[in-house]
C-alpha cells in the first residue's frame, strides 16, 4: 500500500468541506471594496474616499480560553473572541476595521468544528462592518493532538491621519470613562483555569463554562458612536495586564490616570475568583479587566455627552499630574 497525505494524518477532503460550509456566510461580510472571492492566493481590498489614509493593523489570538471551549465542546464564541481581540485594539486609534484574516491550526481537522469557529468570526465581522477576506486552516498532526485547535487573526483598519487618536491630546483634568466588559474576555485564563478546574460546576444557576465563554465584547459600535460627536483624547483596550498595564500606554509623560477602584463595577465571577483563589486585589487589577473592557479619556465638559450616547458608560477617574502614569485609589 502506497503512502498518501491522508495516511500521514492530513485529510484534504475535510478541508474542502470546511470551505464549503463557510463560503456563503463569509461572502455576506464582503462589500464593493472586496475585489476577489475566497480561494485566491491573495485577498484584494480597494481603498477609496480618504484624503490622507493611514492603515492600522492588529493581530492576536484567544489564548488558553480555547481550552475551556474545547473541553466544553462549545465552539461558537471563540471566533468572536479572536476577531474582537484584534479589532478592539485598532479601535483605540479611531480606526474603522476594513478586513480580517484568520488562522486556524489543529491536529486533526473536523469541518463542523472549524466551520463553527469561523462562523463566529463572520458574525463578529458583520457587527463591525468588516470583511472576512481570507484565512488559513492548517492540519498539523504531530504538532497538535487530535481535538486541539489554535486560533489567531489579523485585522486591518483605516483612519484619516489628522483623526488618529494616540493619547497626545490628553490633559490634566480630563475624565476617564469606563465601557463595561462582558467578562474575562480573552485574558488571564491560565489563572482562571487553575482556580476553576471544573468548568461544569454550577455558578449562578448555570454551568460555569457558560459564564467563562461569554465572548469578548465588540466595541466598534459604541466607540464610533461617540467618535462622531465627542472629541476623544484617548482610548485604551483593557486586555492582558488589566488597567495597570494598558492605561499607561496612552498617558503622556508627566500625567497620570488616577482611577477610583471603588467606582468600578466588578463582575461577580471575578469577585468569586478573587475570593476562591485568595488573590490579592493588586494582582487582580494587573491581570484581568475587572469589568472594564475599554477606557475612554475625554474633556470634563464632554462627560455628559458620553453618558447620553452610551447608557452603560460611567466615570472611574481623572487625569492628574504625577510621575506615575497610573494610580489606583479606593
Amino acid at each position: 500500500m502506497s503512502n498518501t497525505y491522508k495516511s500521514a494524518g492530513v485529510d484534504k477532503e475535510e478541508g474542502y468541506k470546511t470551505v464549503d460550509k463557510i463560503k456563503s456566510a463569509v461572502a455576506q461580510t464582503h462589500n464593493k471594496n472586496v475585489l476577489n472571492n475566497l480561494g485566491s492566493f491573495g485577498a484584494f481590498y480597494e481603498i477609496a474616499g480618504y484624503k490622507n489614509p493611514v492603515m492600522v493593523s492588529g493581530t492576536d489570538g484567544v489564548g488558553t480560553k480555547l481550552k475551556v471551549a474545547l473541553d466544553s465542546k462549545k465552539y461558537d464564541s471563540i471566533g468572536i473572541d479572536c476577531f474582537a481581540m484584534c479589532a478592539n485594539d485598532i479601535l483605540c486609534h479611531g480606526a474603522k476595521p476594513l478586513f480580517f484574516l484568520d488562522y486556524l491550526a489543529c491536529g486533526k481537522l473536523d469541518s463542523d468544528i472549524a466551520a463553527e469557529i469561523v462562523l463566529g468570526m463572520v458574525n463578529a465581522c458583520k457587527d463591525n462592518q468588516c470583511a472576512l477576506i481570507g484565512g488559513e486552516t492548517a492540519e498539523m498532526p504531530g504538532m497538535y493532538q487530535p481535538g486541539d485547535y489554535d486560533v489567531a487573526g489579523f485585522c486591518v483598519g483605516i483612519v484619516e491621519k489628522e483623526e488618529i487618536i494616540d493619547g497626545s491630546k490628553i490633559r490634566k483634568g480630563d475624565k476617564i470613562m469606563a465601557l463595561p466588559s462582558s467578562g474575562f474576555h480573552s485574558n488571564g485564563f491560565s489563572l482562571v483555569r487553575k482556580i476553576f478546574p471544573d468548568f461544569n460546576e454550577q455558578f449562578e444557576g448555570k454551568p460555569l463554562y457558560e459564564t467563562l465563554l461569554v465572548p469578548t465584547r465588540l466595541y466598534f459600535q459604541p466607540i464610533h458612536k461617540i467618535l462622531n460627536e465627542v472629541d476623544v483624547h484617548g482610548i485604551a483596550h483593557i486586555t492582558g495586564g488589566g488597567l495597570i498595564e494598558n492605561v499607561p500606554r496612552i498617558i503622556p509623560e508627566g500625567l497620570c490616570a488616577e482611577i477610583k477602584t471603588s467606582e468600578i463595577k466588578i463582575p461577580s465571577i471575578m469577585q468569586e475568583l478573587e475570593k476562591r483563589g485568595n488573590i490579592a486585589r493588586e494582582e487582580m487589577f494587573g491581570t484581568f479587566n475587572m469589568g472594564v473592557g475599554m477606557v475612554v479619556v475625554v474633556d470634563e465638559n464632554e462627560v455628559s455627552k458620553v453618558l447620553e450616547l452610551l447608557d452603560d458608560a460611567y466615570e472611574i477617574g481623572e487625569i492628574t499630574e504625577n510621575a506615575e502614569k497610573i494610580v489606583l485609589t479606593v
